[in-house]
């Protein structure tokens, strides 16, 4: 058996090294092969950037979002403060200035 990692986001036992690298053929994640992967990482919320998100950061909208049951649209460059990271698909909950209380995927926000 191999004594390399499972993947840290889909959890494939099939990963394998490429030069400095760990990758899995399953997602197609890759992650340095030096570092650790801890229980905290499998939990990080990150942005389109790949930077980790936390309670009470600002966030900048990279993609026009369009709010269910409505005709609103969130523009992109619409900068949202002090978000609350919660479980589940729409990870970011926030309060948007015109909109009010939503719930945003960190993919389509970057951090400010």
């Amino acid at each position: 058996m191999s004594d390399l990692p499972n993947c840290p986001s889909c959890s494939s036992e099939y990963t394998y090294q490429d030069q400095s690298m760990l990758v899995c053929p399953e997602c197609g994640h890759e992650w340095p092969a030096d570092v650790e992967v801890s229980q905290q990482s499998d939990t990080a919320v990150l942005d389109a950037n790949g930077n980790v998100l936390q309670d009470g950061d600002s966030i900048t909208v990279i993609k026009d979002l369009k709010v269910k049951g409505s005709s609103a649209v969130v523009k992109v460059g619409t900068k949202v403060k002090n978000i609350r990271l919660v479980d589940g698909d729409h990870n970011i909950d926030c309060k948007i200035d015109g909109i009010g209380a939503m719930k945003l995927k960190s993919e389509f926000v970057k951090k400010a």
